[in-house]
């Protein structure tokens, strides 16, 4: 069923659909822990070190894609809101034919060049060739990670949270049964490991379809619902595109954070690897926060419910410091079992190193919970703009501060080097966020608007035809005559 976010007490609403979220991202974080703990089990450090090193470049691609499905899902959220079922058709539709595009370019571009990247970002010798055979088996699978995340981002728009976790538990447990089968008994080595992560979300994607067309036949699309205007289309990459770039200029400072990291040999990285493992499981509850809030102010800006949109990101706030707390109480008890469960030869210094990572971003959760609220608002409400520019910020804190304490603190300085920049980045999304609802709200009461008055067209969808008419033939002043 889909979920009017719209209605209802703020508090209730996020958390209800918060949950399935937050398990689903569970389950996809576990799956890729499955793939670094088998890799490291099975084969050996080396190994688990050269998966860890593609971290940077892995998130370049796929956050790319990330940030992009999820701005499409802010249009159809927004549509959603506003009632315009047709709207939404062809906004599924115009997402899956620019997936479709996304995928082909991605993959040449991506498949082409990780090893040019790999020698760039300096990876040693003694990994380079595992990090090469894992990441480009992910590339070539491109197209189950776009229609995964673009199916889920669907039905987390028009409502439903439940859905896409319910086939990513599935694929999250095939995934481990093909892990074992293609590196323990085919002996595939790492790229066993990158096969079994593309079929599994090739499954999710499939599922995820099937079901949004099968359960909510209102929305099932047809050929006319990919006739439509350039600017629909635009519109849609007009949100996706400053919210892929915002994640790949991230990326850009993760590489230039791994850079620095591989200067400081194996042992380092695959300390550092097993480490962001445990802290992305950690953090999970605040990416599934995240995804909430952007589908929540989404729909209630299409709505016209700011009052909603305000509460809600109170309320949000008070649950993301709540997770943060909860995550670094995680990462502090559970740290060193959950290391050991990386590698069968696990040293003083891969343990201590670890650690020390690990309690250096739990430290700082709660800056990083007010970066997913605030710009994860900012994407709700269609200025996903401004968290490209966020994006940048995070960028330079996470490069100055990789290149600058790296070199006087060595690995104290990577780990010191994300609460920086988050800190940083913070600063102007709360700013933006505070300045761009009082614009808002000041432009509304200039055209008479009350709270919960549906935003007119204009507003929601940009200058051009009103999406649900784009199948009905433009009258003009002659037609409308004729007509009269």
């Amino acid at each position: 069923m889909t979920s009017d976010l719209t209605v209802g007490k703020p508090l209730r609403k996020i958390i209800i659909f918060t949950i399935p979220i937050l398990i689903g991202n569970v389950f996809q974080q576990l799956y890729s822990m499955v793939d670094a703990i088998i890799v490291g089990q099975t084969i050996n450090n080396d190994a688990l070190a050269g998966v860890g090193a593609t971290s940077a470049i892995s998130f370049l691609i796929i956050g790319f894609v990330q940030g992009l499905t999820a701005g499409f899902a802010v249009k159809t959220s927004q549509l959603f809101g506003a009632k315009d079922d047709e709207g939404v058709r062809r906004s599924i539709a115009t997402s899956l034919l620019l997936g479709l595009i996304l995928t082909v370019i991605l993959t040449a571009i991506s498949v082409v060049t990780t090893m040019p990247l790999l020698k760039l970002m300096q990876t040693p010798s003694d990994i380079i060739d595992y990090s090469y055979d894992y990441i480009v088996t992910i590339y070539w699978g491109l197209g189950a990670t776009v229609f995964y995340n673009l199916g889920s981002a669907v039905l987390r728009a028009i409502g439903d949270s439940r859905t896409p976790l319910v086939f990513l538990v599935l694929a999250a447990v095939l995934n481990v049964g093909l892990d074992f089968l293609f590196i323990v008994e085919f002996h595939m080595g790492v790229a066993g490991a990158g096969w079994a992560t593309v079929l599994s979300q090739a499954i999710s994607a499939i599922g995820c379809f099937v079901f949004l067309f099968a359960r909510f036949r209102k929305f099932r699309i047809g050929g006319k619902h990919f006739a439509n205007p350039v600017l629909f289309y635009w519109q849609h990459m007009a949100v996706g595109m400053p919210m892929a770039l915002q994640f790949s200029i991230t990326a850009i400072g993760m590489m230039v954070q791994q850079t620095a990291l591989n200067k400081l040999g194996s042992t380092a990285i695959t300390a550092y690897t097993a480490a962001s493992k445990i802290d992305n499981l950690a953090t999970q509850s605040l990416y599934a926060l995240g995804s909430t809030v952007a589908t929540y102010c989404g729909q209630n800006y299409g709505a016209g419910n700011f009052s909603n949109i305000r509460k809600g990101v109170r309320w949000s706030m008070v649950i993301g410091v709540v997770c943060a707390l909860l995550g670094l109480a995680f990462v502090t008890i559970g740290a060193e079992p959950m290391i050991k469960l990386f590698s069968s030869d696990v040293t003083d210094d891969i343990m201590a190193m670890s650690k020390q990572f690990l309690i250096w971003q739990g430290a700082f959760y709660i800056f990083l919970a007010v970066i997913f609220v605030y710009r994860d608002a900012l994407q709700g409400i269609g200025r996903s703009a401004l968290t490209m520019i966020g994006g940048v910020i995070e960028l330079v804190g996470r490069v100055i501060a990789s290149l600058v304490f790296a070199a006087q603190f060595g690995f104290v300085g990577i780990c010191a080097s994300n609460p920086t920049a988050w800190v940083l980045v913070d600063i102007f999304l709360v700013a933006a966020y505070v300045i761009i609802l009082h614009r808002i709200l000041k432009k509304r009461k200039a055209l008479g608007l009350v709270d919960g008055q549906n935003t007119p067209p204009s507003i929601v969808y940009g200058d051009g035809p009103h999406p649900s008419n784009l199948s009905e033939p433009h009258v003009g002043s002659e037609g409308a005559e004729k007509r009269a």
